[in-house]
């Protein structure tokens, strides 16, 4: 992976992800091991391959931990795990998310609550998770992947659409909270990134069209674009933001 900028303090950083094996995740987990990082992941599927690749490119291997991030008691044992293995954590990126579509009739109350605890539950309770180790080291940087969605208005996901307004408003909560601990807590606002999966499942021509039409950069907008943004949010270089919500999106919506 190639990268316009260097974060130097990244350096040695204990690291934890979600999702961190897949889409946007990988792309993340990668980009925090090329800064020098100690980064642990979790993802539901066996990741043993892409650590192989990693450790071969740069003479580092992040450590993998196999969880589903809906089972709150393996998540937070995952994280202890990391936090033993690499130091507390100081930098943690809520990123594992599904944003399956669905119809509204017929949708049940077991499906809209598995929607909510794989979207928006698991941030809160790895959240809760690393707030005694940041609080030791007087400090760290949470970063929560949101989506654009819901301010676009989507329609045929709305349990998914809801779950990423809440994890703005949790973002924006936890910083009021974490700020007298020298926590920043921000939220990264995707576009249409274009993962594998939505590839393989949303993709077509016709859409893709459409949305490019709505953004101000015509391009395609891939996984490894969302990289350095987290970066720059999980690094100094952003030591006074906290709160908010950065859209990345190629412009698409507008805040402020």
């Amino acid at each position: 992976m190639k990268f316009s900028a260097t974060f130097h303090d990244l350096t040695g950083k204990s690291v934890f992800i979600s999702g961190g094996g897949s889409g946007i995740g990988e792309f993340l987990t990668e980009g925090f091991i090329a800064q020098g990082a100690e980064v642990a992941f979790v993802q539901r599927s066996d990741s043993a391959a892409f650590c192989d690749r990693l450790e071969r490119t740069y003479g580092s291997r992040p450590l993998f931990i196999p969880c589903d991030v809906t089972d709150i008691e393996a998540l937070q044992a995952a994280i202890h795990k990391a936090a033993e293995v690499n130091g507390d954590i100081e930098i943690l990126v809520n990123n594992a998310a599904w944003d399956n579509r669905h119809p509204n009739e017929g949708f049940s109350v077991e499906d809209w609550d598995y929607m909510q605890a794989v979207n928006l539950r698991h941030y809160f309770f790895a959240i809760q998770a690393v707030i005694p180790g940041m609080r030791r080291q007087r400090g760290g940087t949470i970063v929560n992947y949101s989506s654009i969605s819901y301010m676009m208005g989507n329609g045929g996901y709305a349990a998914y659409t809801a779950a990423k307004a809440g994890v703005t408003g949790l973002t924006r909560g936890l910083a009021r909270d974490l700020g007298k601990d020298n926590i920043r807590v921000n939220a990264l606002m995707p576009g249409w990134v274009l993962t594998d999966r939505q590839r393989e499942l949303w993709v077509d021509e016709a859409s893709l069209k459409a949305h490019i039409d709505r953004q101000c950069l015509k391009l395609e907008i891939p996984p490894e674009a969302m990289v350095e943004p987290t970066l720059f949010l999980a690094s100094a270089a952003s030591t006074v933001m906290t709160g908010q919500a950065v859209v990345v999106d190629a412009g698409v919506v507008v805040t402020g």
